[in-house]
């Protein structure tokens, strides 16, 4: 071998050497395999996914048969607007149990999911003139109700499943403390006008046969049950009153200093 010749394979050999050893690496242990990407969560806008992820637990697999409203209600969305509808998503209920999702509610959603969730649940379970020709209460109250007026309302068209004074009822009892509140007054008069159909609740028209109640029975009816309400939601004794003392300092064994 000559020396140029010598020369030449000392320099190609680390070549070789670094060639062969990044070779190996694309079969080393761990290196994903070729294939879609994860991605970003901001950038996921199709309504399946982000309904499953975001909406399913409380709502239901398919918009209905959860804890809370049903969204495949086609009542429901004819009663909302899409203003109201993106604004309760990104905002949630004050005093209810529904959050905010929108990044500025400290929830995940950018407006443009938001928006892709308004209009799949539009696309797939509205039904835009199913109200039409019938005068349906307004989806929020425009002023405070009579209680006085609400109890007989009440007790005329809620009473024969939920029960009066707080009894339970064959339906179970909506005047239970507790449960009021976790209720505020707008998804109480939700439920009241929609009903919770895939339970058997009828809507604001068929409470009383051939008594629809109005816009007025439904705002006094939801003050009455709110005034039924608790002080001391959950607490088991009505003549034990909570109190916010501290308890006296120990010493760790429970010895009272």
């Amino acid at each position: 071998m000559t020396f140029r010749n010598w020369t030449a394979a000392l320099i190609a050999t680390p070549v070789l050497l670094a060639s062969g050893f990044l070779a190996g690496c694309d079969n080393m242990p761990g290196k994903p395999k070729p294939g879609p990407e994860v991605p970003v969560p901001s950038a996921l806008t199709n309504f399946d996914q982000l309904y499953a992820q975001n909406c399913s637990g409380c709502h239901g697999d398919k918009g209905q048969h959860g804890a809370a409203i049903a969204l495949n209600n086609p009542e429901y969305l004819a009663l909302v607007d899409d203003a109201t509808l993106k604004s309760v998503i990104a905002n949630g209920y004050k005093g209810g149990l529904m959050p905010g999702f929108a990044a500025s509610a400290s929830g995940m959603l950018t407006d443009e999911q938001i928006n892709a969730l308004v209009n799949g649940i539009r696309t797939q379970w509205g039904k835009g003139d199913v109200l039409a020709g019938q005068s349906a209460p307004a989806y929020a109250a425009s002023k405070p109700g009579d209680v006085n007026h609400g109890g007989q309302v009440y007790a005329s068209a809620c009473a024969s499943c939920h029960g009066a004074k707080g009894t339970e009822g064959q339906n179970g009892s909506i005047l239970n403390g507790s449960y009021l509140a976790l209720m505020n007054p707008q998804s109480l008069r939700t439920i009241v006008i929609v009903g919770r159909p895939e339970w058997g609740m009828p809507d604001w028209r068929n409470d009383v046969k051939g008594h629809p109640l109005s816009d007025a029975d439904v705002t006094d009816v939801v003050a009455w049950m709110q005034a039924q309400a608790p002080n001391y939601p959950g607490q088991p004794y009505a003549d034990v009153k909570p109190t916010t003392e501290a308890p006296p300092p120990t010493n760790g064994r429970g010895d009272k200093y």
